[in-house]
């Protein structure tokens, strides 16, 4: 997997980001890869938390569709249950609608595509371009030891199924990877750190998106309520009474 891309590596301010729209807004897109075992979920709470995204994950919005009874929620479950594989088309006008219906312009999308006919059929669908590909790369072994001390019992029942996993994943989503990477869209996360350094990683890949902070927010109020006073005391006979005491708080 050495050809990837080594993270961190800062998304440039003038770096193109697809202009993708859907639903009359402009939507930016970041897939979000890894194996089983790499803590994608914990670091997609904390972008979700410090950026301003909105996390969709393909399986549960499978899941959810399920148990909503619908008809569609019937065909998946059913198909499921058959042992085939839901259709790329289905998944993704799950998340298409998700997007649609989410007032956020800002989208992690967790364990899609899965694999290159996925994407194909992501991109052909919906004319969306992720701006990037978030890669957390970790050994197997490692992954596997992860997934080993989170279960509950059953070890020796379970790494003959998590070794299947890996397989699956090397042989499907590893294609994916090295597809967008060719197009230089891959930011690769040693995910084999401890949680907080992996962290500082992914801030280091998604600070063009910060949210505006909270100090600068109280600057941008101040001014703003000092322009209105000195505009009131201006044309108020108390002009030269006026004091202005501002007051900034940070949190």
């Amino acid at each position: 997997m050495g050809s990837v891309v080594d993270a961190p590596a800062v998304v440039a301010q003038n770096e193109e980001v697809a202009e993708n729209m859907l639903g009359g807004k402009k939507v930016t897109v970041v897939f979000v890869l890894g194996g089983p075992g790499t803590g994608k979920g914990t670091q997609c709470a904390n972008i979700v938390e410090h950026f301003g995204f909105t996390h969709l994950s393909a399986g549960d919005l499978l899941r959810a569709e399920i148990k909503s009874g619908s008809e569609n929620g019937t065909m998946i479950e059913n198909m499921i249950k058959e042992g085939k594989i839901v259709p790329s088309e289905v998944t993704i006008k799950l998340l298409q609608e998700a997007m649609i219906k989410n007032e956020n312009d800002k989208f992690l999308i967790d364990g899609f595509p899965r694999n290159e006919e996925n994407r194909g059929a992501f991109e052909n669908v919906t004319k969306i371009s992720p701006a990037f590909v978030l890669f957390f790369d970790c050994s197997e072994q490692e992954m596997e030891r992860r997934l080993l001390a989170r279960n509950e019992g059953r070890v020796d029942d379970n790494i003959e199924t998590i070794r299947k996993r890996f397989k699956v994943y090397v042989e499907s989503s590893l294609p994916v990877i090295e597809y967008y990477n060719a197009k230089d869209k891959v930011k690769k996360i040693d995910a084999s750190k401890p949680i907080p350094e992996v962290f500082e990683d992914v801030k280091a890949i998604f600070a063009p998106y910060a949210k505006v902070s909270y100090r600068f927010t109280c600057f941008i109020l101040y001014f703003a309520q000092v322009a209105f006073l000195r505009c009131i005391c201006s044309n108020s006979e108390m002009s030269n009474h006026c004091i202005f005491v501002p007051v900034l708080q940070d949190n």
